[in-house]
């Protein structure tokens, strides 16, 4: 079941991201952050367990970012990143928004979604909002990818 996550499910959250942040597949989040941000999570549940997680990050009018996307090793290759990812894409055509980017590792999969490789230089709101202050700046190695929607 794929639902919009809740305070208590913060420290699962940060589990999952550490995870596989340690195993250099994403960047990882504080547990601060993921509860200040805990309204922008989902989060995959099986049996009152959280096996998978992802955010929709808003950056402008126009503009938000598919971003932690995690789903338990379990759960690896049967459709749960798709449809964790698709949460967000239907969160962010209901509020209007016209186009949805990610910054991964994973464009084989990103690409079976739908999304393009662009230049990240066409995300100033996320380059200045968020990764200047990532330890990875200016030599980020992530890509950037991005889908037209249709609200």
């Amino acid at each position: 079941m794929i639902r919009k996550a809740c305070i208590a499910d913060a420290a699962a959250i940060h589990k999952l991201l550490v995870e596989h942040a340690s195993q250099g597949m994403m960047l990882s989040r504080s547990l601060a952050e993921i509860y200040q941000t805990i309204r922008s999570f989902y989060v995959l549940e099986e049996q009152g367990e959280v096996l998978g997680t992802v955010s929709l990050q808003i950056w402008w009018a126009d503009l938000a970012e598919v971003r932690s996307l995690v789903v338990s090793k379990k759960l690896a290759g049967q459709g749960c990143g798709r449809q964790l990812v698709q949460a967000c894409i239907d969160e962010a055509c209901c509020l209007g928004l016209s186009r949805v980017f990610a910054l991964t590792y994973q464009e084989e999969f990103f690409s079976r979604l739908g999304f393009s490789l662009i230049e990240k230089s066409e995300l100033p709101q996320k380059i200045w909002g968020d990764c200047m202050k990532c330890s990875k700046f200016p030599d980020c190695d992530e890509i950037a990818m991005a889908m037209t929607l249709n609200p």
